[in-house]
């Protein structure tokens, strides 16, 4: 099966990202949002992103006219009915990602391949809500999508070879190195990413090390373009706790339990760069 029409549920930081990754490889989207004032907010994200491209240089005018060109924007599922592919990037809740797969396996074409951009929910109790277990999977991306060079496409124990062997296509087609996860809590890059950014917060914490001289063992050190207080920052400590907590609850291992610092600072709404304050301060 040829991909012709791409759509994308949700057009917060992923979806806006994974929409421009698309849209800079040709495809036709449809991209979807619950409201009007969050769809508008999704288009100024995805217009913002691609006037800094031109600004840097990165790309014509011209082509960032085509692009924008090649998205369409919805706030009606129903509208999903010609796409080939869709992309579920909506809030990190099971029981809102269930309802969007049981609509749209109503309304999309029956060769439609469903994926989540989910980063630690298991797939298979989004895939058994519809009639085509067979063809979801996850097509996880790293932020920003329309940047990083990877993504993790995830195979329940339902997914068949063929919608395997499509998503890994498509993902080479964005220009991504498409590899393989079974479809486990955190799949491949959040179970290395979490108790790495997890222990830097336990060793602040514990008064181990401060804040910048952990920041620059990593940078300095180990050369990670970003330490983890601007990494976890950056991701969203709110982002950061849920996905914790879901990999704690399927291991049970220590390595996985959010630190109370961490879930001190999302209580007070301390939740990184959206916030403009998380481990620093953004003006």
């Amino acid at each position: 099966m040829q991909i012709k029409r791409v759509g994308i549920v949700g057009c917060g930081t992923m979806g806006s990202g994974i929409s421009v990754a698309c849209a800079q490889s040709g495809f036709p989207l449809l991209v979807s949002e619950v409201s009007n004032e969050l769809l508008d907010k999704g288009k100024r994200s995805i217009d913002s992103i691609l006037t800094k491209s031109v600004e840097r240089g990165k790309v014509s005018q011209p082509d960032k006219d085509a692009m924008m060109s090649r998205i369409k924007f919805t706030t009606d599922l129903k509208d999903f009915s010609d796409c080939d592919l869709i992309i579920e990037a909506a809030v990190e809740k099971m029981e809102i990602k269930k309802k969007i797969f049981a609509e749209l396996d109503k309304v999309c074409p029956k060769h439609a391949i469903l994926g989540t951009n989910t980063s630690s929910l298991p797939i298979i109790e989004m895939a058994v809500v519809t009639s085509r277990p067979e063809k979801v999977l996850g097509l996880h991306f790293s932020n920003p999508a329309y940047v990083m060079k990877i993504l993790e496409v995830v195979r329940t124990i339902a997914t068949d070879d063929e919608a395997l062997a499509i998503a890994k296509d498509f993902g080479k087609s964005l220009g991504k190195t498409a590899v393989v996860a079974k479809d486990v809590a955190g799949f491949i890059g959040s179970r290395l990413l979490v108790p790495y950014l997890l222990q830097a917060i336990r060793m602040l914490e514990n008064g181990e090390a401060t804040r910048d001289d952990i920041e620059a063992i990593q940078t300095l050190g180990v050369n990670h373009p970003m330490g983890p207080f601007t990494l976890a920052d950056f991701t969203g400590l709110d982002i950061l706790l849920a996905t914790a907590n879901i990999m704690y609850e399927e291991y049970k291992q220590p390595m996985f339990a959010a630190p109370p610092l961490l879930k001190r600072m999302v209580d007070a709404g301390w939740l990184g760069r959206k916030t403009k304050k998380g481990f620093f301060e953004y003006k």
